[in-house]
C-alpha cells in the first residue's frame, strides 16, 4: 500500500483539493483530512515520536539496569579497587554495581530514544508540527496508479509539501 500526503497551508485549499479528489475518480475511502474539525494526528496514527521514545528507553532500562550492576560489581571483585575505605569490601562491590547500573540507564536513555525526545526524529513530528501550525494534510492510500493520479490532481493545489510513502509489511 502506497501513501500520499499532502500539506496545504488552509482548510479551504485542503477542501478544495479533496473534492477535486473525489470528483476525478479516487474512492472516499482513500482519501483522508487531517486537521482542526478533521482527523487529528493521533487518530490518523501518527506516532508521538516522544512516546515511542519513552517506552524504549524503559524497555531498555529495564533490561540493562541489572546488567549494569552485575557488570559494575564484577569490575570491582576483579580490580580490587576500593572507592570507600569505610565501606568495606563487600560495600565497594555493591557500591560499583550501583555506578555500573547508573551507567547502564544512561545507556538506555541515549540509545533508547532520549536525543530524539529533545531533537525530534522521524517524519511524523513535522507533520504533527505542520498540524500544530494549522495547516492541514490530504492524505491518500491505494496503489501505485491511484498515488499516480492523486499526485497530479495535488500538485495543481502547489502544496507546502508533496510525500510519497511506502507501507512496510
Amino acid at each position: 500500500m502506497k501513501y500520499l500526503i499532502a500539506v496545504l497551508p488552509d482548510r479551504i485549499e485542503a477542501e478544495e483539493a479533496y473534492t477535486k479528489l473525489l470528483k476525478e475518480g479516487i474512492d472516499q475511502k482513500q482519501v483522508e483530512m487531517v486537521g482542526k474539525g478533521y482527523k487529528t494526528a493521533d487518530e490518523f496514527g501518527f506516532l508521538n515520536p516522544n512516546q515511542e521514545a519513552r517506552k524504549q528507553i524503559i524497555r531498555m532500562a529495564i533490561w540493562l539496569f541489572p546488567f549494569g550492576f552485575a557488570a559494575g560489581y564484577v569490575f570491582n571483585v576483579l580490580t580490587e579497587i576500593y572507592l570507600f575505605d569505610w565501606a568495606g569490601a563487600l560495600g565497594n562491590h555493591i557500591i560499583a554495581g550501583f555506578f555500573g547500573a547508573i551507567a547502564a540507564l544512561m545507556g538506555a536513555f541515549f540509545v533508547g530514544g532520549g536525543v530524539g525526545i529533545g531533537f525530534g526524529s522521524g517524519d511524523a513530528l513535522p507533520y504533527r508540527n505542520r498540524l500544530n501550525e494549522g495547516k492541514y494534510l490530504v492524505v491518500v492510500k491505494g496503489s501505485e496508479l491511484v498515488t499516480e493520479q492523486a499526485t497530479r490532481l495535488l500538485r495543481q493545489f502547489n502544496p507546502e509539501t508533496l510525500q510519497g510513502y511506502e507501507e512496510n509489511q
